[in-house]
């Protein structure tokens, strides 16, 4: 049985990725091919750095067309870029990322695959405020209006409906409409890639539920989304104080938890279960994730970063 590749960009040139990446091919046996979309030259700097002496013979790809993938080989479409300017230009980094994920995106709309993993990115240099975030850049690339985060684990998951705002537009940003649109993304991914209708948590903006102001977020826009939603026959409660919904005999009746914006559902997480769990975009043409975590500047050069999330990542994809 044929098995679609798994689409690589290895994103921040300046980060653990090529670090993380090499451990998850040492630890696991990955049953798809991969294409790597990076830099020749960085892939071999960074191997000769951190040492990674595991035999793995690179393919450099040209016509992704005509060429029959394999797991034996790592598939590499190299992007030219001069390693050495990394410390001193973000702004070529932000040039080498995009050429990255314009070929990636090419490939993905060949249709030779709908897996897409990217590695962790410098947010504030590469969409420099015109995007919230990667999943709002990739999404409007594909034209694509209804997406959501899912912070996925096994045990629980997370959402939150706003990504990467400042607190004080977050309230001026929630409605009733997304809090639906986000939800039903959810129940769809849950039934159709991990066969069963999710239970759904959702918190309540202010601390408690409760707010002095005449305009109560709560009452008047989260609790009115959650009633229709349970009549459109949604597995969904709420509002829910966001300081209680995590603790342990609370959370272990949902598999996933909504929350008004994006600190509020991913502290909890990344505190719960670290690097065990990973972005996964919901409502995209194809099957998009990332680990759940940055480029860790701080680590570069120790060799001490945990793959989880990256194993983790592949891991589902490899799954689909």
């Amino acid at each position: 049985m044929k098995i679609n590749p798994i689409i690589i960009v290895s994103g921040e040139p300046k980060s653990i990725f090529f670090e993380i990446l090499f451990k998850t091919l040492k630890l696991k046996r990955i049953k798809s091919p991969i294409i790597l979309v990076a830099s020749y030259k960085i892939l071999k700097l960074e191997m000769k750095r951190l040492n990674f002496k595991r035999k793995v013979n690179f393919i450099k790809v040209d016509d992704i067309k005509k060429y029959k993938f394999d797991n034996k080989n790592l598939n590499l479409i190299d992007v030219n870029y001069d390693y050495n300017s990394i410390n001193l230009n973000p702004k070529k980094n932000s040039i080498y990322i995009k050429e990255c994920f314009k070929i990636a995106f090419k490939i993905l709309e060949s249709g030779v695959s709908k897996k897409f993993l990217n590695g962790p990115i410098n947010k504030s240099n590469f969409l420099k405020k015109k995007y919230p975030g990667i999943t709002e850049y990739i999404s409007e690339k594909f034209k694509v209006k209804k997406v959501a985060m899912l912070i996925y684990n096994k045990e629980i998951s997370v959402c939150p409906i706003t990504t990467h705002l400042p607190i004080r537009i977050v309230s001026k940003m929630i409605n009733q409409k997304l809090i639906k649109e986000k939800v039903e993304l959810i129940n769809d991914f849950f039934k159709e890639k991990i066969g069963y209708e999710p239970k759904i948590a959702v918190t309540g903006l202010n601390p408690h539920c409760e707010s002095i102001l005449p305009n109560n977020e709560d009452n008047k826009i989260i609790s009115p989304a959650i009633k229709f939603l349970q009549k459109k026959g949604y597995n969904i409660e709420g509002p829910y104080p966001a300081d209680t919904i995590f603790l342990k005999q609370n959370r272990k009746k949902f598999d996933v938890i909504v929350g008004m914006y994006h600190d509020q559902v991913l502290s909890p997480i990344k505190t719960l279960k670290e690097y065990n769990a990973i972005n996964i975009t919901l409502g995209l043409p194809f099957n998009r994730v990332s680990p759940d975590h940055g480029p860790n500047e701080k680590m570069i050069n120790k060799n001490l970063s945990n793959p989880l999330s990256l194993i983790k990542s592949i891991e589902f994809l490899d799954r689909q």
